[in-house]
């Protein structure tokens, strides 16, 4: 299985980004799949979610702002991220459960995990 996520950059505050994972050796569509990011010095925390049944999850910091989706046909998962702000700066992580139903943002319950794509928001 490999995860491989591209779309990073820098970009100003108020700004948007697509990040995309794209995956081989693994469906999206029949798993838990969902975005991390860490900034320096900082745990790894789930930004959103999807599952097997489309159900998406996003945390609190986030809501409003950013959208996860997935394309079956390209076995993507993307990340829309809108009206950025200084604090979403992080290294963004694509990961990938074998499970499948509601999606978490516990780390330990995916399988997966894509080498990461840096996010910068600066001014």
């Amino acid at each position: 299985v490999q995860l491989v996520e591209s779309g990073g950059g820098l970009v100003q505050p108020g700004g948007s980004l697509r990040l995309s994972c794209a995956a081989s050796g693994f469906t999206f569509s029949s798993h838990s799949v969902g975005w991390f990011r860490q900034a320096p010095g900082k745990e790894r925390e789930g930004v959103a979610c999807i599952d097997n049944d489309g159900y998406t999850r996003y945390a609190d910091s986030v809501k409003g702002r950013f959208t996860v989706s997935q394309d079956n046909a390209k076995n993507t998962l993307y990340l829309q991220m809108n009206s950025l702000k200084l604090e979403d700066t992080a290294m963004y992580y694509c990961a990938a459960s074998r499970g499948r139903g509601y999606c978490s943002f516990v780390r330990d319950s995916y399988d997966y995990w894509g080498q990461g794509t840096q996010v910068t928001v600066s001014s």
